[in-house]
């Protein structure tokens, strides 16, 4: 780590407040800059968290791309924004980069709140292509002649949305350049034919050199100008690619170039400059080393994706939880059920680590699989394997499923199969911040026939809830927190809970208290610290609602609050209204729930504080209903 403290006395970074301060610089300072940005990068995620391998692996090429094009007039769109620390220390926030992911610090995601230079918004994967077609045609509608550039990766291109992009902006002659960021990972190791494909392709360094030279000698002859020189280099190009492998993005409508090092500043300059003036479609493919320069980052690239604060001289996490993470509960308790049901069959998006399932293949590796950052397709190969007799479980993120809304509908609930959706990190996420918290699945899945929602009150009832859904014949899902669990024991046997049944956890007759979900907790020591009388309902089942219990006590208790870690749009809280009308009940409700707003990034107690779903919300929310009456 000497070599990091060294990096910190930085000597060119202090200098470079835009951009435009980058073009002062010769190339050999450009290199030891790269080397300050991983320093500075290494020393602030260590100490905040955050993401890690991927804006490690793209310093050099992100300090190319604004060396060569003149942003914020040029427009530089970063795919998958994690990616864009290096574009963020050199934009203007420099300064400000040790907030990074904190409340009211720098996002760790592009916003385009936060800067000018951050173009188009993304936290999710393969946005970009698309977003910048768009950001190109408005630039032609208005006649302008500013620069569009996408720097795409980190598995994007496993993703249905970015070869629609591809596939439009082919077709559409728009000029725009596409840099495919190529590190062969997204935050597990890609997958699919198209990685293989990216992987076979060649380096030919010498390509750009032979163009130069033929550039020079060309203009040398009387009476050839641009339009002949364009004219020359396209037939080369239709020659050069007969036998190159880039044929494919070819076949699409693109230039293709590269690949080249994109750690080679010298000829990531060369290439950005050739390429730079060409009309039409472009793509430069650009190979990088996801975690570069950090040793630890470049062994162990699942771990250092993203991370919590850490030692940065060993690697090491600085605090370990000593409850069981909702995220392994689910994983132990899925590894538990696959050992008696051969047919349960386990599908993540590129999340293998997060999810858990990196544990379950280590016992059932042909019954794991990673279909890469396509989530529409998962749930409709899921939908396939369970028309076909197999019990598909989906883990994937709460806000990462929203994607494939459609096919939930279409593909599964519509034909009432039995996938179960396992959705990790619902709710508030904490420092990823609006992008990726996800609140929005129990209102989403409410509209959707046919389906079971199951939210466990903590990880024990997470191991029955899961258990429950693979004994089911339709679809059914169950949501859980980031982090660790409640720490409560876990029940050595598994148990089928009986659908729609609620549970009571605490009985009186002054209040009456409703919710699904980790918050059933905070709302119990809230009653005990008040000292108030109140019955306690974990509802367990959002649909089916136990009717019976619900009605039973709401026909005796007026007041009445109703909890959940999601939108109180159409939620929990929502489904409960909707039971007591119906009925004819009249009852002084309070909703408790993520109001209709985006919550910005910061640590997970200051997302609920500012939610109003923490323990001193619903206090005062039960001291105002009490009151009020």
């Amino acid at each position: 780590m000497q070599q990091q403290d060294h990096l910190e006395k930085t000597s060119f970074l202090d200098k470079v407040n835009f951009p435009n301060d980058l073009k002062k610089l010769g190339k050999d300072q450009l290199k030891v800059l790269a080397q300050e940005i991983r320093g500075k990068i290494l020393n602030v995620v260590s100490k905040t968290g955050g993401h890690l391998g991927s804006p490690l692996g793209a310093v050099e090429l992100t300090l190319a791309v604004h060396y060569i094009f003149d942003a914020p007039k040029d427009k530089i769109i970063i795919d998958t924004g994690h990616q864009s620390y290096p574009h963020k220390l050199i934009t203007g926030r420099r300064d400000n980069f040790h907030t990074l992911r904190q409340y009211k610090g720098v996002c760790g995601f592009c916003n385009i709140s936060e800067s000018e230079y951050d173009v188009f918004g993304a936290g999710h994967a393969a946005t970009s292509i698309s977003a910048a077609l768009g950001i190109a045609k408005a630039r032609d509608y208005k006649n302008e002649d500013d620069k569009v550039v996408v720097i795409v990766g980190d598995g994007a291109l496993t993703a249905g949305l970015a070869f629609e992009g591809l596939n439009n902006l082919g077709a559409s002659k728009t000029n725009m350049l596409v840099i495919l960021n190529d590190n062969r990972m997204s935050i597990s190791p890609n997958v699919g034919a198209i990685s293989n494909y990216l992987n076979k392709i060649v380096l030919n360094p010498k390509y750009f050199q032979l163009r130069k030279r033929t550039r020079n000698l060309l203009k040398k002859i009387p009476g050839i100008g641009e339009q002949e020189l364009e004219k020359v280099f396209k037939a080369q190009e239709r020659l050069r690619n007969i036998y190159s492998e880039g044929i494919f993005f070819e076949s699409l409508g693109f230039q293709y170039f590269g690949p080249i090092d994109g750690h080679n500043i010298d000829e990531l300059i060369t290439a950005l400059e050739n390429v730079k003036n060409l009309k039409g479609p472009v793509l430069l493919h650009v190979k990088t080393e996801k975690g570069k320069g950090y040793e630890f980052a470049e062994k162990d690239l699942d771990k250092f994706h993203g991370m919590s604060p850490f030692d940065p001289i060993n690697g090491q996490k600085y605090v370990k939880s000593t409850n069981i993470t909702y995220t392994d509960a689910f994983a132990n308790a899925l590894i538990r059920i696959a050992e008696e049901d051969k047919k349960i069959v386990a599908i993540t998006a590129a999340m293998k680590a997060g999810t858990g399932l990196n544990k379950f293949e280590k016992h059932f590796p042909d019954r794991t699989i990673d279909v890469g950052i396509a989530e529409q397709h998962a749930v409709t190969f899921a939908a396939g394997l369970a028309i076909n007799g197999m019990k598909p479980v989906c883990a994937i993120y709460s806000t990462f499923l929203q994607r494939s809304f459609d096919m939930i509908i279409h593909d599964v609930c519509l034909q009432n199969l039995p996938v179960i959706f396992a959705l990790d990190r619902a709710g508030l996420v904490g420092d990823d911040g609006p992008t990726h918290n996800g609140p929005f699945d129990i209102a989403y899945f409410r509209l959707v026939p046919n389906i079971t929602i199951m939210v466990p009150k903590d990880e024990n009832e997470l191991q029955h809830m899961l258990y429950t859904a693979t004994l089911l014949q339709g679809p059914s899902t169950l949501r859980y927190p980031r982090g660790g669990g409640i720490g409560v024991g876990l029940d050595p046997e598994l148990r089928e809970l009986e659908i729609g049944k609620a549970e009571i956890l605490e009985q009186g007759s002054d209040l009456l208290i409703l919710g699904v979900g980790p918050i059933l907790y905070d709302a119990m020591y809230a009653v005990e610290e008040l000292k108030c009388n109140a019955t306690i309902v974990n509802a367990r089942f959002v649909k089916p609602l136990d009717e019976k219990v619900i009605l039973k006590y709401a026909n005796k208790i007026k007041n009445i609050i109703t909890l959940e870690e999601g939108t109180i749009n159409g939620g929990f809280g929502s489904a409960v209204l909707e039971l007591l009308e119906d009925n004819g009940i009249k009852a002084n409700v309070k909703r408790i729930g993520i109001p209709d707003k985006f919550i910005d990034h910061g640590k997970p107690d200051i997302q609920k504080k500012l939610a109003g779903i923490d323990k001193e919300s619903i206090k005062k929310a039960i001291v105002e209903i009490l009151k009020k009456e």
